[in-house]
């Protein structure tokens, strides 16, 4: 291993650098790698690390060489995040693609990502079989990892064959260049394919904040720091950038965010700083309510991907012993990372009530944000609504495949969020909406905070526009039922609503990220998925 003083802002380095640090942290994982079936499911820093090499190795036997791309479709594990290092360490670029893509985009997203070899699993080909979708471009060498529980594609190669290769020499890409490909979300459509360098991404102060120790806000060296996460987006580079920086005690991986998983991983290892996505958070309510001591050592909670709910944040902070929990939020892209973040207290949270108050407000972290009208461009006043946008080094180099669609979101230094907010007379941002999806005269985010509150049985609630009549809110109850007193009780002060559309949670159309994919959620309810905002920059 080559040893380095210095921290690497290249991920094909990272592992290594932390593996000769005389502090590591370990990892416990809720199931063995995939790309590693027989090692078990515990890690230390040089093991860990000596499968980033090992897995480079069969990477070069698959036929992949410098300059040229792997696709990485298969089931979530952290696995994933060692196989994009074992790729930029030996200059291939990883294209990191989520096994919940549905078929029909993911055909779409590997044309435009034109790998020579894609890295999946037999789910991954399985659901495809089951559309009649073939993923797979022509001319692409097939990789499977896993159990080989079905029929391999002609061509495809068991991962058994090519493990127990010589690792290859270390040679990176230069900081500039393309260091690795992650998505977007892909609630509006096919997901983006964003393509970061290593100077965008883990260069930048956005990136590296959270490897610095700030007492109270970050890990020590006697936290259990656990998460349950998309490991193919952007913010893995971030949070592993963290964890092996910062080496806490124990780093514990949960891939199944299922509530039986999460109950038995959480007894086992009783974490201090606990790390998910909104949406999971706000499934696990239910288990904050009947194992409560599953979070009573949680320090420190955390969400980014998406707006968090302040009812989840409350239940948490509630159940948790600490004298002083702490909830961190962040709102951000892939594209740019950080719009913005804050933290809040115990307190706060029981503060909380009506439209104003919530957990949708936050600083800008590090890069210029402005508001401004979507029509013509101009600044908004502090107050006023429209537009985000940021300003900042940590802005992606283009969408693989859809360049224009990139130059869509840029003017000059500012990049179009695509999301609607304001600033308040303190300078803190509140987001509003994604722009495709506004309601008007309406933020659907403190919208649905504030039904969430209300009802306590509700599961989920998302409020759609109409293009005829009030705002449609679809709720997701633990019984899919609700009463008329029930949600005239919900409703009461409230803008006019139509009658509540039930469905139920497991058909909830979803990303990779959790978030519900409000297009399809359109058919469903109204017949289309037209909206009232432009979507535009989406």
């Amino acid at each position: 291993m080559a040893s380095q003083r210095r921290k690497p802002i290249n991920l094909g380095l990272l592992f290594d650098w932390h593996a000769h640090k005389s502090k590591q942290t370990e990892f416990h994982l809720d199931r063995p790698f995939d790309v590693a079936p027989d090692q078990g499911t515990v890690y230390s820093g040089r093991a860990i690390a000596a499968e980033v090499h090992a897995i480079s190795g069969w990477l070069q036997a698959a036929g992949l060489r410098y300059g040229e791309s792997v696709a990485v479709v298969k089931d979530n594990h952290f696995d994933m995040v060692l196989m994009a290092s074992a790729a930029a360490r030996i200059g291939v670029l990883p294209v990191m693609i989520s096994p919940f893509v549905p078929p029909g985009q993911l055909r779409v997203m590997l044309e435009r990502a034109a790998p020579k070899v894609l890295v999946t699993s037999c789910a991954v080909l399985a659901r495809a079989a089951k559309e009649n979708i073939e993923i797979v471009p022509a001319g692409v060498r097939t990789v499977v990892t896993g159990e080989l529980d079905t029929e391999l594609p002609p061509g495809a190669v068991p991962l058994a064959d090519l493990r127990g290769a010589d690792a290859p020499p270390v040679r990176l890409r230069p900081d500039d260049e393309p260091m690795i490909v992650t998505h977007t979300s892909g609630t509006t459509g096919t997901p983006k394919l964003v393509v970061h360098a290593a100077a965008t991404s883990l260069g930048r102060f956005s990136f590296q904040l959270e490897s610095k120790r700030i007492p109270g806000i970050t890990s020590g060296p006697n936290d259990v720091v656990a998460g349950c996460l998309s490991y193919v987006h952007n913010r893995l580079l971030s949070w592993t950038n963290g964890q092996l920086s910062l080496a806490p005690r124990k780093t514990v991986i949960m891939s199944d965010p299922g509530l039986d998983n999460v109950a038995e991983v959480l007894a086992a290892h009783r974490p201090t700083s606990l790390e998910a996505l909104p949406n999971m958070f706000q499934r696990w309510e239910e288990l904050a309510e009947t194992r409560p001591e599953l979070f009573a050592q949680v320090l420190r909670f955390n969400s980014t991907f998406d707006a968090v709910h302040r009812r989840t944040i409350r239940t948490f902070l509630e159940v948790s012993r600490a004298r002083f929990p702490l909830w961190a939020t962040g709102h951000g892209q892939s594209e740019i990372a950080g719009v913005s973040m804050n933290v809040f207290t115990r307190r706060q949270a029981r503060s909380w009530q009506g439209f104003t108050d919530g957990s949708n407000v936050g600083w800008p972290p590090a890069a210029p944000v402005k508001v401004v009208d979507p029509v013509t461009g101009e600044r908004k006043k502090r107050g006023e609504s429209g537009l985000l946008m940021v300003a900042g080094k940590a802005r992606c180099l283009t969408y693989l495949g859809e360049p224009e669609r990139y130059d869509e979101k840029v003017d000059g230094k500012w990049w179009n969020t695509g999301d609607l907010g304001k600033r308040d007379r303190l300078g803190r941002i509140r987001t509003l909406d994604r722009e495709v999806d506004l309601v008007p005269g309406l933020s659907s985010i403190e919208l649905e905070s504030l039904l969430l509150d209300r009802l306590r049985r509700a599961h989920e609630v998302i409020v759609l526009g109409a293009q005829e009549g009030p705002p449609v809110p679809v709720l997701s109850m633990r019984d899919n039922q609700i009463t008329p007193q029930e949600w005239q009780r919900a409703t009461a002060g409230l803008p006019e609503l139509a009658e509540p559309y039930l469905v139920p949670w497991e058909d909830l159309p979803r990303t990779a990220t959790w978030k519900v994919r409000r297009h399809e959620l359109r058919e469903t309810v109204f017949g289309s998925d037209r909206t009232l905002g432009t979507g535009r920059w989406t």
